[in-house]
């Protein structure tokens, strides 16, 4: 039956409450739980920043990591994947055990000197507190959906502090080319609050600055695509290396345990032998180097190295700030060839080669302005949009759906891990990859 004028009047109050209430509550315990963690990944860093020899105990930390997830949690292995399996799908709610195996696998990670990430941390906390309200509050599946979101979001706002971003990743992330605008209310506000609650309990976020951004003229607009376009194909290597890694390291070493064991070995030798230091942990003060002067030119291959071996043996963190490295520097060596500035440069690497690898062009967009300021923002859209087109249907998330291909025809609803894997397979069928990472069989529509 058709709605009469007038016949849902009170209908967006109480679908704003709900949206401003719920949200609100998911990033209290998301900022708290994202403060937590950034306190603790800072106690970590600074002990094997004092600690060196710290890094030979990488191999035993990550062979007691991949045991505790064998025997406790194998059922929460697929990270941020899972969660985005089960907003498409929905199979079950996310077990809460999720945030502190994730939150403990990465913080011993980063003590012992693995080159990983912490976005995949705070998300996979943020939605997995947000899926325990889903008994509480007795939720349909459609409102478990936007919930869940809502706590993608409100982890990243507040463990990078861009609030903005945050709110359009949670919208952006889970299919290449569509929006879900039904959960842009909730979204915003668990990114908003979430990053204030993250202030309340004393985070400071790292300031980086773009002194120089040249006014709009032919030349640095071009230029602006043309890196784009090597930040789009780093981050499509990066997603294919650490993609092919994992499954050939499955194939190859059945244990779980044992794989980051292997790895750890490979990455303490590697560190031993060469100058590396800069390439393990988060590398924060390089990010923050490529912004104010000229770096080798060769150090975010070194950050990429590190950081696949790292997470295609298996262990435990995020894939972003590693790709805000690698943008950083690569953008701080593409400067003089293209005759810009190396900070104005280094920012768009820092957002546009994450625009690539995670598909969310937007959200990097308004992170470039949130991080650089708004002037940097026709810059920032070009570079992401460039490198969105340039990275193709690869991604550091393989549970990905295509919700509108990007240059070819590809069935609505195929999961990016379906469309690697099938490439892995032609290129090396003896590899026996996998089709994703630590997820089991995949769930949604085959081609």
């Amino acid at each position: 039956m058709r709605d009469t004028p007038g016949s849902d009047s009170r209908l967006p109050w109480a679908y704003l409450l709900r949206w401003l209430l719920l949200p609100t509550l998911v990033a209290c315990l998301a900022g708290s739980a994202s403060a937590f963690f950034l306190w603790a990944l800072d106690e970590a860093t600074r002990w094997r920043l004092a600690h060196a020899w710290i890094l030979w105990g990488l191999p035993l930390a990550g062979m007691i990591v991949g045991w505790i997830y064998q025997r406790y949690g194998q059922s929460v292995a697929a990270g941020n994947n899972l969660i985005i399996d089960e907003i498409h799908d929905p199979q079950k709610i996310i077990p809460l055990r999720m945030a502190p195996l994730v939150l403990g696998g990465t913080v011993v990670s980063h003590l012992f000197g693995a080159s990983v990430g912490r976005e995949g941390t705070a998300v996979q906390m943020g939605a997995s507190l947000a899926d325990q309200l889903t008994h509480l509050f007795k939720l349909r599946h459609s409102d478990r959906r936007i919930l869940l979101m809502a706590g993608i979001s409100a982890g990243f706002a507040s463990v990078f502090g861009t609030p903005m971003a945050g709110a359009v990743f949670g919208l952006e992330v889970l299919a290449i080319g569509r929006l879900h605008y039904d959960a842009l209310l909730a979204c915003t506000v668990a990114a908003v609050v979430a990053d204030q609650i993250g202030l309340l309990w004393g985070v400071h976020h790292t300031h980086y600055a773009v002194a120089s951004i040249p006014p709009i003229a032919a030349w640095p607009l071009l230029a602006t695509v043309l890196a784009g376009a090597v930040f789009g194909l780093a981050g499509r290597l990066f997603s294919l290396l650490v993609h092919t890694l994992g499954g050939w390291t499955r194939s190859r070493i059945a244990s779980a345990p044992l794989r980051p064991l292997a790895g750890g070995i490979v990455i303490a030798v590697a560190a031993w032998l060469l100058p590396s230091e800069r390439y393990l942990g988060l590398g924060i003060p390089t990010i923050v180097s490529s912004f104010v002067q000229p770096l080798a030119w060769y150090d975010f291959a070194g950050k990429m190295a590190f950081t696949v071996v790292s997470l295609g043996s298996g262990f435990k963190g995020g894939e972003v700030t590693p790709l805000f490295y690698i943008g950083a520097t690569l953008g701080n060596a593409l400067a003089p060839l293209l005759q810009l500035p190396f900070p104005l440069l280094a920012g768009l690497g820092f957002v546009a080669v994450f625009a690539g690898a995670a598909n969310t062009p937007l959200a990097s967009t308004f992170m470039a302005m949130e991080l650089f300021g708004a002037d940097i923002g026709v810059y920032a859209l070009l570079a992401c949009t460039a490198s969105y087109l340039f990275s193709g249907h690869t991604g550091i998330y393989s549970a990905q759906r295509i919700g509108h291909a990007k240059h070819r025809q590809l069935p609505a609803g195929l999961r990016l891990g379906e469309i690697m894997a099938g490439r892995r397979r032609l290129a090396a069928p003896e590899a026996g990859a996998t089709s994703d990472d630590e997820e089991g069989p995949g769930r949604g529509p085959k081609p």
